[in-house]
């Protein structure tokens, strides 16, 4: 008899592959529209040269400027980039000067020895220089140090080497002169131990030796970017405030600079849309002192201004401090709020006018935020990761999410490999508009770098996990795809810095839900999507009391050996082919991969698939992978019938 297998929208991780019946139980690239699956949408890379930029992409930023430029700002570990006209713009801001440089030269070689005693600079920083004098018939215009970034490489007290953009014609030795203007420190790219003095439990190990443990992590280097009006707003994660300005004259060939009367050290920053007030979360108790931070402080600057923050009878800057928690994770703006999150707590600021110019209210606890970016507004609602373990709302009132794949995201038992926790702030989150998603991109257990997603559909109810991997994310809006950046922790950036190694890997710069594929420098790739379903088993027909025609009465839990002759496949989209495989097993102890059946192919065309199947429990997947295939799937019916009972 033919039996239609129909399945619930969205993952079921929670209970066994056996006890799933009629749902989903793993897959990866694929999403759920009206309650059926299909794969997700390709990603083509960005620039017209395909460049790649240093370091890990902690944050993005997309906004528009009077005059109608679209602009995407990228924080990387390495610097601050813009996106415009298919085009890269580096405009990371530059640290304090260092001048009395001189230069050693070669002859026919293109490193030059940078001379100056304690530099303090380390290996892989970028520098850049002014007020240069060139080494003596090296053949060098002044343009060569001053419009180009070097990566500092051999590096020692009091020298390090640089890559020219070619060769010396003379040997040289202490002459030219310059000032050294190194790139701004961000983090480590990777979120790290901390060693050293108190790290540690006291009485382990001896005096003055090097501890091999730690209880101290060191947050990566991460930014928080924001627009007020046309000018980008950039915070360096405990670290100092620039500013980028749209409507500058040639604004693109400017460096952001450091923005004028504000803290010194803050944790995140955002402006209040509605009012106009730049505040400064986890920052100091006094502007321009950095030991005064402290992490549940927060500094509002006067409305219409973000260079005043000291208050004062005549303008609406202030202050206050949160109660509960020990420190601000992530801030994000709401309808007409701003919504913050400590490590356990939830709260509300809301901007009333004079004299309190805001209210504070704290409206939810043992809810805290995992990371900073692992928040999103989304169509009237905040969706965050909480640290503590599951997924949370708040559209007036705070509500934890009911998460069917909950412990394979948060647990690591086992040979489950859930969250990395102590890589826990580069966990990403963002709305994609296009199809009602809320995604948090997140590194497993043993993975210092994002490798696997898990994304809440609202307007489904449902949830799907995957392997796309993604360090920062950007909705529909000023673009019209979503724009995100994948990081390689062993590439080589393309991007103009003369010497630049893989130190530090490199950020791709994809937009996404365009065509079937990945396409990006190394070509056009198949994304290999799948679904597979939970057991189930056959439903034996039996006849009603009282009724001749036999009306059926499905029972099944596996009483039944089942044999099936052949199903019928049912796509609603289906470009280019698809794969079915039957896996089947006799016991939910077994292993159903151990005796598949098929892949079998399918094509617009397939009516029917002829198979001599025979198990207790049954289960399928649906998978594609070649170039151009993109598939939704509808439904499936197997002709299947009792085959005894062993």
């Amino acid at each position: 008899m033919l039996q239609k297998l129909q399945f619930k929208p969205g993952f079921n991780k929670q209970i066994t592959q056996s006890g799933a019946e009629s749902q989903w139980t793993d897959g990866d690239f694929v999403r759920f529209r009206y309650g059926l699956p299909e794969k997700i949408g390709g990603w083509e890379q960005l620039t017209i040269d395909n460049e790649t930029l240093p370091g890990a992409a902690r944050a993005q930023h997309t906004w528009t400027s009077l005059a109608g430029e679209k602009y995407a700002a990228i924080g990387t570990s390495q610097g601050l980039f813009l996106y415009y006209g298919d085009k890269f713009y580096d405009i990371t801001p530059l640290d304090t000067g260092i001048t009395g440089a001189d230069f050693d030269a070669t002859i026919g070689s293109p490193t030059v020895t940078v001379n100056k005693t304690s530099h303090s600079l380390s290996s892989g920083r970028y520098v850049t220089f002014s007020s240069v004098t060139v080494p003596t018939g090296s053949g060098y215009a002044t343009t060569d140090f001053t419009e180009n970034t070097f990566e500092i490489s051999n590096v020692t007290a009091n020298a390090f080497d640089i890559t020219m953009p070619s060769n010396s014609a003379a040997t040289t030795s202490g002459t030219g002169s310059a000032q050294i203007d190194p790139y701004v420190s961000i983090g480590p790219t990777f979120q790290t131990a901390g060693y050293g003095w108190g790290t540690y439990l006291w009485g382990d190990s001896t005096w003055g030796t090097e501890r091999t443990i730690s209880n101290v992590i060191l947050d990566p280097g991460i930014w928080s970017l924001d627009n007020f009006g046309e000018i980008l707003i950039a915070t360096i994660h405990n670290g100092r405030t620039f500013t980028w300005d749209a409507g500058a004259s040639n604004p693109r060939s400017n460096r952001a600079t450091l923005m004028s009367g504000a803290p010194t050290k803050t944790r995140l920053t955002l402006v209040s849309d509605r009012d106009r007030h730049l505040f400064h979360f986890g920052t100091e108790t006094t502007i321009g002192d950095s030991t005064t931070q402290d992490p549940m402080f927060i500094r509002f600057s006067n409305q219409e201004d973000y260079s005043t923050y000291q208050p004062t009878a005549t303008n609406t800057a202030g202050t206050f401090r949160l109660d509960t928690g020990n420190k601000i994770v992530a801030a994000v703006q709401g309808k007409d709020y701003v919504f913050v999150l400590t490590d356990s707590a939830a709260y509300v600021i809301q901007f009333v006018g004079p004299p309190f110019t805001f209210s504070v209210r704290q409206v939810g606890t043992n809810c805290g935020c995992i990371g900073q970016n692992a928040v999103s507004y989304s169509n009237g609602m905040i969706f965050w990761m909480s640290g503590e373990g599951g997924f949370f709302a708040f559209d007036g009132t705070v509500k934890a999410l009911p998460c069917l794949v909950e412990d394979f995201v948060f647990t690591t038992t086992g040979d489950n490999l859930g969250i990395n926790y102590n890589a826990s702030q580069i966990i990403y989150g963002e709305h994609n508009t296009l199809y009602n998603e809320v995604t948090w991109f997140y590194p497993k257990a043993g993975s210092t770098q994002i490798d696997r997603c898990v994304t809440y559909n609202y307007g489904e109810n449902c949830w799907t996990t995957g392997s796309l991997a993604r360090s920062s994310y950007a909705d529909t809006g000023v673009f019209d795809v979503p724009y995100a950046t994948q990081y390689n922790s062993t590439a080589t950036p393309n991007f103009n810095i003369q010497g630049i190694t893989n130190l530090y890997g490199a950020s791709i710069y994809y937009q996404h839900e365009t065509g079937t594929d990945q396409v990006n420098s190394s070509g056009v790739t198949s994304i290999n999507a799948f679904i597979q379903s939970g057991d189930f088993d056959i439903a034996a027909r039996r006849g009603i009391t009282g009724q001749s025609t036999g009306i059926a009465d499905f029972r099944g839990d596996g009483e039944f050996i089942m044999s099936m002759k052949r199903f019928i496949p049912d796509f609603q989209v289906l470009t280019g082919n698809s794969k079915i495989t039957l896996l089947l097993n006799d016991y939910p102890s077994n292993t159903a991969s151990t005796s598949p059946l098929g892949p079998f192919t399918i094509t617009s065309s397939t009516d029917k698939v002829d198979t001599r199947a025979r198990g207790r429990l049954l289960s399928i997947k649906i998978a594609n992978d070649a170039v151009g295939e993109t598939w939704r799937y509808g439904t499936l019916r197997v002709d299947v019938q009792p085959d005894g009972r062993r």
